[in-house]
């Protein structure tokens, strides 16, 4: 596996292996660093493809609020480039800060309306930070195929949306939630959890289980499950609720409080974010109405809305 610390030596090591996968395709998988089987799947969901894959691992900090964790979010490069060259990355780009802003930026990408909701609401910025770095990695590795984990529903529809307003050459690639064996979701920000918190996380995979149960009970309403899945929650002592939201997706519209579920046509998300601590978790269910019933999706199943330029 090649590792690159620069622009140049990125642009000149895809220079000459651009051609090697079998089908010429370049898969990226963007990541935060610190990685985990989460990040693992999508490594090997771009391999099956037969992708020449690209990870890129870079804690931006335009993402970050001031009062959010950048310093003190977690960083092993070396434990990175072992996972990652074992389960199929052909390169690794891991730049500095200073390398990939060499200057304070003076463009930013900024998406609407999906962005205003969920963590949008509770993180000012942080999809403008999310949109601009994954727009320039777009522009520098010019993969065909993107890969996302759906643990983020959010930050997958707001990628979607840029690549489709801006007709950039991407297919965005959505892909299953993974998860520990107890169901907790796989996220870099577990290991700041302590032994009672960990425990306690596991509320929010129980909710989100519970909630399609929920969902089939006769005249379920959005504000009725919203209602249940935070009461499920504050059974928790430790979890401090930031959101519990049930919206369309991928759009991320609001429902209409009162109006049974089994008359909605639309694809829905539950997402939860919820502090444990001074850990932040998120998490979410999509489920899909099926004629009189309601099937509860594995986010796997999800077909984000397709790029118009593949």
């Amino acid at each position: 596996m090649i590792i690159c610390a620069t622009i140049a030596e990125l642009k000149a090591e895809l220079a000459r292996r651009r051609g090697q996968s079998p089908n010429g395709l370049i898969g990226l998988v963007p990541t935060m660093g610190y990685l985990h089987e989460g990040h693992a799947s999508l490594m090997r969901r771009a391999a099956d493809d037969g992708a020449f894959t690209v990870v890129s691992v870079f804690v931006n900090p335009l993402q970050f609020g001031p009062n959010e964790d950048f310093e003190r979010y977690p960083r092993d490069l070396e434990r990175d480039a072992a996972l990652a060259e074992k389960n199929g990355a052909a390169l690794l780009f891991a730049p500095s800060v200073a390398e990939m802003y060499p200057a304070k930026p003076l463009t930013r990408v900024l998406i609407s309306e999906v962005t205003t909701k969920l963590c949008g609401a509770s993180r000012p910025g942080h999809f403008d930070g999310v949109g601009t770095v994954v727009s320039k990695l777009f522009n520098l590795v010019q993969p065909g195929r993107a890969y996302f984990g759906m643990k983020d529903a959010q930050q997958v529809a707001v990628i979607q949306q840029m690549v489709n307003d801006l007709n950039i050459p991407v297919e965005i690639v959505p892909c299953e939630t993974v998860r520990e064996p107890d169901g907790l979701a796989m996220s870099s920000r577990n290991v700041y959890l302590n032994a009672e918190q960990r425990v306690q996380a596991l509320v929010l995979s129980r909710t989100l289980g519970d909630a399609g149960k929920l969902l089939t009970e006769p005249g379920m309403t959005a504000s009725r499950l919203v209602a249940e899945a935070t009461a499920r929650i504050r059974t928790a002592p430790l979890a401090e609720i930031d959101y519990v939201e049930l919206l369309t997706y991928p759009s991320l519209h609001p429902l209409d409080p009162d109006l049974p579920l089994a008359e909605t046509d639309a694809q829905l998300i539950l997402a939860l974010a919820v502090k444990f601590g001074a850990t932040r978790l998120i998490d979410n269910r999509l489920f899909q109405p099926t004629g009189g019933g309601r099937h509860v999706q594995n986010n796997d199943e999800i077909e984000a809305s397709p790029s118009h330029s593949h």
